[in-house]
Parts: structure tokens; sequence; C-alpha cells
């Protein structure tokens, strides 16, 4: 059992001191290899989470290798979706790879669970989450499982506009709004552990609290050296 109010996803980045001005209205085609490879990663994570459901009914193990799995193709998913249209807070090129890069500004895990319950892998991704996607629909809109914006879990409708006014602000001022990244990190965050609970990933609940911020401020995996909040200030 974790701590009460603890998350098992980590999920953190850092805002780039110096943005460029107008890189962002082709980071969306900049991006169009890491969609295409992100499509195939989604149909393996689809994949993988059916027989994940199965292995955890029958066994109340989810096999470590496929965990590592799919926390990778949700790792991509939001290096490219923090890169290109989910708050757009770097410039550096997302990495080609499913593992961690401590020196990347965006990161995401979660804490591998050494058991989880058969009962819970039952109902926890429809009945006892709709609660969170009531909230998650509310905060973002748009959001759900499937090919979108931010690949297979993704936020759109305020998450995108928000994103939208923060780099318009940029291009006028040559500064990005820090409130205004931190309020998009937490409502990111909050889709992340919805979509790892979701996922099967964690029996833990994801917590109803918007944890603003670059920084986790209550991650159960450890910190990688470079994650941390929103930068200069």
């Amino acid at each position: 059992m974790s701590p009460v109010g603890l998350s098992p996803v980590r999920f953190e980045a850092s805002l780039d001191p110096r943005l460029s001005r107008w890189l962002w209205l082709v980071k969306w085609l900049l991006a169009i290899p890491h969609y295409i490879v992100l499509f195939f990663l989604w149909i393996a994570f689809s994949l993988v989470t059916v027989v994940a459901f199965f292995a955890v009914l029958f066994t109340e193990r989810y096999p470590r290798a496929l965990f590592d799995f799919n926390v990778g193709v949700m790792r991509w998913n939001w290096r490219v979706g923090y890169y290109a249209h989910a708050a757009l807070g770097t410039d550096r090129y997302p990495p080609f790879t499913l593992a961690d890069v401590p020196d990347y500004p965006a990161h995401f895990d979660v804490a591998y669970p050494e058991r989880l319950s058969r009962g819970l892998v039952l109902v926890k991704w429809w009945l006892l989450a709709i609660p969170q996607y009531i909230v998650v629909e509310m905060l973002v809109g748009g959001w759900g499982w499937g090919w979108g914006k931010m690949g297979g879990w993704h936020g759109g409708g305020l998450i995108s506009f928000l994103s939208l006014v923060a780099v318009i602000i940029l291009a006028f001022t040559g500064r990005y709004p820090v409130p205004l990244y931190d309020f998009l990190l937490g409502l990111a965050r909050w889709v992340a552990r919805v979509a790892a609970y979701a996922a099967l990933m964690t029996d833990v609940y994801p917590p109803f609290r918007l944890d603003m911020g670059g920084q986790d401020v209550s991650p159960l995996t450890k910190a990688s050296p470079g994650a941390g909040g929103s930068g200069p200030r």
C-alpha cells in the first residue's frame, strides 16, 4: 500500500529557459515521424494490456516485461506531447526510445506493483474510474483512449487551448507564462494518473488533486537527474 495521498505515477517536466518564439508553429510537423511510430506502439499497448488483464486475473502479477513496455509507450507519448502539442515546453527533439532519458526535460514513470488485486482488475478500468473520467472530462475535455492529439491517452480541450494561449504569449513577449505552465502540467499530470490506473498499472486510486508545476510533489518512483520544476521564474 502507498502512503495516503501519494501516487505511484511520476510525471515531471522542466521548462526550457529560452524557447524559440516561432518553432512551435512547425513542431507538430517535425513530430510526424514520432506520430507514426506511436500509432503502432499504441496498438501494441492495447494488446499488451489485454494480456496483462488476464495475467493479473490469474496470477495477481503484471508481467514485468509487459509493464515496462507499457510504461515506455506512455513515456514516449508524454515526451512527444510535451514537445509538440501539450505545453510545448521544450525545443529539444524527443528521442526515439522507450527508456527514460535523464537529461531530457520530460519524464514519466510508474512504480512497479509486486501484487495487483484480482477483483479490482475487473472493475477499476471502467466502473471505479467513472468519477475520474467525469472530472477529467470537465477539466480538459476530449479525454479518452485511442489515437488522438496525445496518442493513446490524450488531453484535449482545455489543455490544447491553454497550450496555444501560452505559445502565442511566448511569440509576442519572448517569455512562456510560468503560472499557465504550472497549471497545464497539473492538468496533464491528472490525466496521466487516471490513464495509468485505467491501464491496470496500479491499484492506487488517482487522487482528486491538481498538483501543479513541473515537479511531481508525491512520486513513489525515484526521480531522475534533471527532472525538476518549472525552471527559472
